[in-house]
């Protein structure tokens, strides 16, 4: 018996797994690069927002046209890829559609996914002309030049690729069942790929095995590169989008965590029988961070990291925030995908340094986010509330301006003016206690 198909399937599988496998390892330490942060509370709410939001596609569905048909490739490319697992048995023992023994079960499968086939066709179809044809205005910010830009209609390319490839195979297996050919005996419905019958009746027995096999080791091989592309493409949502709605902030939209040291130096200011000079008593520690707020990636909590990972850059978030669309330098989405590309840039340092990083004289704050796209924000959460994954930007802005506040005293000179006129009158106002009826005409 000949093994060598086997050995040949084996070593390709074993190869895309393993760099996929080197990558998520990659990935996870990037990640773990950002600060602690506890988000393990409330159990069962996490795993019914990550059901509801990443597996039910809730937040998809509120744009009803772009919804449905991100649900469509979403359940197809889902459930075809349940055949790989046949293909895989296939390959390591030299079988051919080894679950054919369920007999209307598979039949039934089989033609389930066919339809899936045709519809993800279908639907990516229609994204590739709302970015290239009709070429809607959230495609085309700035931050979606060059590779961004490309990489979403790559993958749409792989998706028409892939599903074609499983229709021509089927289509093929389908014609060598019907002339009663060796190995393919009938098994599987094939309501799209017996469309194809017509294009293969002329073609001798021979031939149609070599388009047979051709397509099944292009489909087994294309979705082994889809699977290792994931890691370089936006598409990384496909794997993150679970846990990064699992590890969402729950807390209600607005509310901002507080300092601990900062909230127990103002109960000290508040406190009339406090020491303000008073040393902290031996073996005391205060809980002073290293630093206020981030200005760079390691700044951030390994949550905000996730998110940056996560992010789909579909540009919801963008569309829906009033400071963009009032021409303000400000995209929520910029915001992430600059994160994101820092924090790659500095887990490549570390691959270059044997897993430390070498200042590189960079950070996130001024070479990839400017602070006046910082303070264009307004904090009213409507990023936070778009995004289909529970990705939030603001919170990452509110991380780099607390830094410029506290860090670098730079925050623009009305704010300043608000913060002394808080600290000398109690209020935003430029007039003492004594006079509080001048605020009203303000």
């Amino acid at each position: 018996m000949n093994y060598i198909p086997q050995i040949l399937f084996a070593i390709i599988l074993l190869a895309g797994i393993g760099y996929f496998a080197s990558n998520i390892k990659k990935l996870v330490r990037n990640i773990k690069l950002g600060q602690a942060i506890d988000r393990t509370d409330n159990k069962s709410q996490r795993w019914a927002n990550m059901a509801r939001i990443a597996l039910g596609q809730q937040k998809m569905v509120v744009r009803p046209i772009a919804g449905f048909l991100h649900v469509i490739v979403y359940v197809g490319f889902i459930i075809i890829n349940i055949e790989v697992l046949e293909i895989i048995i296939d390959g390591l023992f030299g079988t051919h559609r080894v679950f054919a023994s369920l007999g209307s079960v598979y039949n039934f499968l089989i033609g389930s996914f066919e339809i899936l086939a045709f519809l993800v066709i279908v639907s990516v179809t229609i994204f590739w002309i709302r970015r290239n044809v009709i070429k809607l205005k959230r495609f085309f910010y700035s931050e979606m030049r060059g590779w961004p830009k490309s990489d979403g209609n790559i993958i749409l390319y792989f998706e028409v690729v892939l599903m074609l490839l499983f229709l021509t195979m089927n289509g093929a297996d389908y014609t060598l069942q019907l002339a009663g050919a060796a190995h393919y005996t009938q098994a599987g419905a094939f309501p799209i790929s017996q469309l194809f019958v017509p294009l293969f009746e002329n073609f001798s027995e021979s031939t149609l095995i070599i388009i047979e096999r051709a397509a099944w080791w292009l489909h087994i091989t294309g979705i082994l590169i889809f699977l290792n592309y994931l890691y370089f493409s936006k598409h990384l949502h496909i794997l993150l989008a679970f846990p990064n709605t699992w590890f969402a902030n729950l807390n209600p939209k607005g509310q901002f965590d507080n300092l601990e040291s900062v909230t127990n130096e103002v109960k000290l200011m508040m406190d009339p029988d406090a020491d303000p000079f008073a040393m902290p008593e031996e073996g005391e520690v205060e809980d002073v961070p290293e630093k206020f707020g981030a200005s760079d990636v390691t700044d951030l909590n390994w949550v905000q990291l996730l998110n940056a990972y996560t992010c789909t850059e579909c540009g919801r978030c963008t569309s829906e925030c009033p400071a963009s669309q009032t021409g303000k330098k400000l995209s929520p989405r910029k915001i992430m995908m600059d994160t994101r590309d820092r924090l790659e840039e500095v887990g490549k340092n570390m691959d270059a340094n044997k897993g430390v990083f070498v200042d590189d004289g960079k950070q996130l704050l001024n070479n990839y986010i400017t602070p006046e796209e910082l303070w264009a924000c307004t904090t009213c959460n409507a990023c936070v509330e778009a995004c289909p994954v529970s990705i939030s930007p603001l919170s990452i802005i509110m991380d780099m301006r607390r830094y410029l506040v506290m860090e670098q005293s730079a925050a623009p000179m009305e704010l300043n003016n608000m913060m002394g006129n808080v600290e000398n009158n109690g209020a935003p106002w430029p007039y003492n206690q004594m006079d509080r009826l001048n605020w009203k005409n303000e």
